[in-house]
């Protein structure tokens, strides 16, 4: 009997910690939102096709970058999402109260030209990720771009929250990629904790890229939307917080399995990775089949979740700065502004990226300059506004952490115009 008692007393005890975890496991799940969209949205085409060079070209060398560069994005995503908690407000309403509206509409101005750019080649990452598995681009851009027309305009916060979210897991064929690839960990661990750094031009010119396309204007604009719309208050903001930090390790673990998978299997052959696609098709005679697949199906993923949050952020922007209504949870009758724009954004997108011999490196070629010139305007009124007691109250940075934030500011600034004189004269400067 006794026997007996203590049998059903040990099963009752690991159904409680079995019913513990999955409430721990929801919880957490509940948690992410903002944060995790936002800095997965960064891993988009054009990153991965970045990423995915630094492999195949440096190896494992540039692993340490990783490490500052996450602390880097999660102070930057951080204070964004804090200002939209603590005000209520988007980023371009701040900046419209503070700096005027004529300032402000130029910035927004410029948002949208580079937005619309970085758009097209979303779609372009569609096309060449379903070309992979042999359906035609004539045919998955067009219903690409009408799903996510449809679950915006149609959907609610929630519903789409809950889309972009379940959009995010597929970056975990990369880390399946990277294992398949089977790299030497031991030179992982060491490119991890031991930097490498010269003056030649192609290594500068790719940690600029690197950093460039990890940090975009964008970004911060979504993050700062979506925790207003999500209705998150100074109360229960450390749940966000927590998001925009998970959100931002998950990311740029998954830059690291990338440029592992690449390092691992295409350093060594001496084949130039200029686009995701590229690196995909060059997996397969080094880690298999299934590797080639993992990568495909990640950079649809990747561009299907970028295609959906840069028009977004885009349309909160212009609507925020010009002072209309907004909301994915609002019609076209409430909101035909932030809708409109949403949708011009989309089809635009699309149109352009089915375009037979479409000039696409001057496409992202214009967008870069103009994320350039706009990502240390962007960052420097977040500072601004994020220290201004009137509108944080007592939720300014602490003075460790606005360190930290000053010095984060200034050296992605001055990478950024590092990277724009870079793109912009490439014969002149050498190092």
């Amino acid at each position: 009997m006794a026997e007996t008692r203590a049998a059903v007393r040990a099963v009752s005890l690991r159904l409680r910690r079995t019913v513990a975890r999955r409430r721990r496991l929801l919880l957490f799940v509940a948690i992410l939102g903002p944060g995790m969209i936002t800095a997965n949205a960064g891993n988009d085409a054009g990153g991965i096709a970045t990423f995915a060079s630094v492999g195949a070209q440096f190896g494992y060398s540039l692993l340490w970058i990783l490490i500052p560069i996450a602390i880097s994005l999660g102070i930057v995503q951080e204070m964004c999402a804090r200002m939209g908690a603590v005000t209520g407000k988007g980023l371009a309403d701040l900046i419209r109260e503070r700096f005027g509206v004529r300032w402000t509409a130029l910035v927004m101005l410029a948002l949208l030209i580079a937005n619309a750019g970085v758009t097209v080649s979303e779609f372009v990452g569609i096309a060449a990720a379903t070309e992979l598995f042999g359906v035609s681009h004539y045919i998955s851009v067009p219903l690409a771009a009408a799903l996510v027309w449809w679950l915006i305009v149609k959907g609610s916060y929630k519903r789409v929250e809950r889309a972009f979210l379940i959009m995010s897991l597929v970056f975990l064929g990369y880390i399946v990629s990277a294992f398949l690839a089977k790299p030497d960990w031991s030179a992982v661990a060491l490119g991890l904790v031991k930097p490498e750094f010269n003056f030649e031009h192609a290594f500068l010119f790719t940690i600029v890229a690197v950093i460039g396309t990890t940090i975009s204007p964008y970004m911060q604009v979504y993050v700062q939307s979506s925790v207003v719309e999500k209705g998150v208050t100074p109360e229960d903001y450390g749940k966000t917080k927590i998001d925009v930090w998970v959100g931002t390790i998950f990311a740029i673990l998954i830059v690291f399995f990338i440029v592992v998978s690449t390092a691992a299997t295409l350093h060594q052959s001496g084949i130039e990775i200029n686009t995701a696609a590229d690196a995909a098709r060059a997996l397969r005679p080094f880690a298999g089949r299934y590797a080639e697949i993992l990568f495909g199906f990640g950079l649809f993923g990747a561009s299907m979740l970028a295609a959906g949050v840069l028009p977004l952020a885009t349309a909160y922007s212009i609507s925020e700065a010009l002072g209309f209504e907004k909301g994915v949870s609002r019609s076209f009758r409430e909101a035909p502004i932030f809708l409109g724009t949403f949708t011009f954004l989309v089809a635009v997108g699309a149109a352009i990226a089915i375009v037979p011999n479409l000039p696409l490196f001057r496409v992202l070629l214009v967008t870069q300059v103009i994320n350039g010139l706009l990502l240390p305007v962007i960052l420097f009124a977040v500072l601004r506004l994020v220290n201004d007691r009137e509108i944080m109250g007592r939720h300014v940075n602490g003075p460790l952490y606005n360190l930290l934030a000053w010095a984060t500011v200034i050296v992605v600034t001055a990478i950024s115009l590092l990277y724009l004189l870079i793109t912009l004269f490439p014969s002149l400067v050498r190092f």
